[in-house]
């Protein structure tokens, strides 16, 4: 049985025993259920769960990081007296592969203030990126890279 399965049944055993349904008491579940996969992994085999799961938190921070930088550049450009911005276009061919990493690729670059993706290729690996600040779009592209996509390709491969 896939080990994520397993935590959500384990979860929502916890929820019947406990008789209490809510989210507080779920979240709950599928850590003490979590907990109790990760104490008998190497019997079932699930020791890659649980290290993909501590690369999907590090994806999650790492967007909330960037998050905050960018909103931080966008306000700075926003609330300077001399508007200093070259906005423009670039081109990034991505390695993710699957429709699913494209599409979380094109969403977290285009949920970062400032940014915004608004054409995929006709043989989906080049995205078409929209940045307020587009003076440097190499530098665009290596973040990028070394951000969104390394945790991408880490996380789901």
């Amino acid at each position: 049985m896939n080990p994520f399965v397993a935590n959500l049944l384990l979860a929502l055993v916890w929820l019947v025993i406990t008789g209490g349904f809510s989210l507080g008491n779920l979240l709950f579940g599928f850590l003490l259920g979590a907990g109790s996969l990760f104490l008998i992994r190497e019997q079932i085999g699930a020791q890659g769960y649980f290290r993909r799961g501590r690369k999907v938190l590090a994806l999650v921070l790492f967007l909330i990081y960037d998050l905050a930088v960018s909103a931080w550049r966008v306000a700075n450009v926003v609330l300077s007296p001399k508007l200093d911005v070259r906005p423009g276009v670039f081109l990034y061919r991505h390695k993710v592969e699957t429709d699913f990493e494209i599409a979380l690729l094109a969403n977290l670059v285009g949920l970062t203030p400032g940014t915004l993706i608004f054409d995929l290729s006709e043989d989906e690996t080049t995205l078409f990126v929209h940045a307020l600040d587009c003076s440097d779009p190499d530098a665009r592209r290596r973040e990028i890279e070394e951000g969104f996509e390394r945790r991408i390709l880490e996380a789901f491969r």
